[in-house]
């Protein structure tokens, strides 16, 4: 079985990857409702402004909004509400140990289903300054002349 069989990608967050340097990825589920995982698979969610927090040993996903479900009726939920996140527990008290020592922080990058199940990959983040956004988009440009020379 290879490693991105049964994933299904459904929002990216790519203002994280401007904004921060990703040190390290970390898979966790989400605890959504029932009108939630529809409109997730509908594809209504956005990850831009959204952040992670560490809370009596459990992991919070703040800022996420999953828009509510079309035929959901009294069974929607707050499209702003915390969602929790599913990590073992000796990985929320590393992530909480880095967070408090280096001044880093969580940011979720995508949301996919894996199995049928929803997932959101979180990334420990260290946030960039003006001048390294100014060089990371300078290389892009590079890279993206490159690739169109070679086209040719």
């Amino acid at each position: 079985m290879s490693k991105n069989e049964g994933i299904k990608p459904v929002a990216q967050n790519k203002k994280a990857y401007h904004d921060y340097f990703i040190l390290e990825k970390y898979e966790a589920g989400i605890e959504l409702f029932g009108t939630e995982v529809k409109s997730v698979r509908a594809g209504k969610i956005n990850l831009k402004d959204s952040w992670c927090h560490v809370r009596n040993g459990e992991i919070f996903a703040m800022g996420m909004h999953i828009s509510p479900y079309e035929q959901g009726n009294i069974f929607n939920r707050d499209p702003m509400r915390e969602k929790k996140l599913l990590m073992h527990k000796k990985e929320i008290k590393q992530l909480y140990a880095k967070i408090k020592q280096e001044g880093l922080t969580v940011i979720p990058l995508t949301v996919y289903f894996k199995n049928g199940r929803a997932k959101l990959e979180i990334g420990l983040c260290k946030g960039k300054k003006l001048y390294d956004k100014r060089e990371a988009a300078a290389q892009k440009e590079a890279e993206r002349k490159i690739e169109r020379g070679m086209r040719q």
